[in-house]
């Protein structure tokens, strides 16, 4: 009889025990999904709630959800802020640059989806156009451009091609540049600052006319991320000196960067002189001002450049590079007053080029 009631009893607590891990578990499963209606409800009033989007523009109608998604891609190239994708889109059978921004790095959806169609609208023969936008179910977003095969011109400064020395070739890459910079400063119902102007960011189609990539990325991104782009442009050279928040950037600064880009062209050298000794000044800019005080001519131009000029036939001469070079020189001059606008610059190649 003990040994019956002992056993009816250890059933009984096993029972009562059951009850009340079901019920702890379900008011655990309640509080949870309360959170989760809480942080949804939060995300709708930021304009994050999760959605599903392509926006298209100028160029970029072909482009599909299923294209983009399902696209063998390539890593070309990495950022704190996102990753850079070569894309074979099977739809179309062309090729794409895809740029995915981590939503992490990115404004709120709505912000970020005005500085899209404003960018979205944006066209010129030197700008990279942006061909459209896609929004994924977990926030993902991808930037959709044309991809260029014949690289950039970092790489083809550097990568030992005899073009890269030639007058002509020099005239219309730091021609085109300084027309796309110019309609971005002065031909937008907005001016936008391009804010990561690099060597790197100026991408080359087959005739060597020059396009200007990553204008106005900093708009798309929040303030931690934007502040990056800023330190790695001092950290290639591009920085000008005065720059400290990328929300102070400007057209000065990004003249400051694009006079680099024109040294690098004329010298062939880069930006920072990484075999520099210690307590040696590894800045182009200031490389180049000193060559000047030191009067080390020959070390302000590549010797090359003559040679093709004679082989080619152009009419260079050491007085239009002198020229070239202090057009250079001003736009990296460490007061913003007196770096020239784009117009001005313009107006200045175009005078030596002919």
């Amino acid at each position: 009889m003990t040994q019956i009631l002992n056993l009816v009893l250890g059933v009984v607590a096993i029972a009562v025990a059951a009850i009340i891990i079901f019920i702890f578990l379900k008011r655990r499963g309640k509080g949870k999904d309360e959170y989760n209606d809480t942080e949804r409800n939060q995300e709708r009033e930021n304009g994050e709630e999760e959605r599903e989007e392509l926006v298209s523009f100028h160029g970029g109608q072909d482009l599909t959800i299923v294209d983009i998604l399902e696209a063998p891609g390539e890593v070309i190239g990495k950022a704190s802020h996102g990753t850079l994708y070569k894309a074979y889109l099977q739809g179309s059978s062309t090729v794409r640059l895809l740029r995915f921004l981590r939503p992490l790095c990115t404004t709120g959806f709505e912000a970020f989806v005005a500085q899209i169609e404003f960018l979205g609208d944006i066209r010129h023969q030197n700008l990279v156009p942006l061909l459209g936008f896609y929004s994924g179910p977990r926030t993902e977003k991808l930037l959709i451009h044309p991809f260029y095969r014949h690289g950039n011109l970092a790489q083809f400064i550097r990568d030992g091609n005899s073009d890269s020395h030639r007058w002509a070739v020099i005239n219309k890459i730091s021609i085109g540049i300084a027309k796309g910079l110019d309609h971005l400063h002065t031909g937008l119902q907005k001016p936008t600052i391009h804010g990561n102007l690099q060597a790197k960011n100026v991408l080359l189609n087959r005739n060597y006319e020059p396009l200007v990539s990553d204008f106005g990325l900093h708009l798309l991104l929040n303030s931690s991320s934007a502040q990056e782009l800023v330190e790695a442009s001092a950290g290639n050279g591009y920085k000008a000196p005065e720059l400290i928040k990328m929300k102070d950037a400007n057209e000065k600064s990004d003249i400051y960067s694009y006079g680099v880009i024109l040294f690098e062209l004329l010298s062939g050298k880069e930006p920072i002189d990484k075999k520099a000794s210690p307590g040696e000044d590894c800045y182009l800019p200031n490389v180049m001002r000193n060559a000047v005080l030191e009067y080390r001519i020959g070390e302000l131009f590549h010797p090359e450049i003559l040679v093709f000029s004679s082989v080619d036939g152009n009419s260079v001469t050491e007085e239009k590079i002198l020229k070239f070079f202090q057009i250079a020189m001003a736009c990296c001059s460490p007061s913003p007053a007196l770096r020239p606008s784009m117009k001005r610059v313009l107006q200045k190649l175009n005078e030596i080029s002919t």
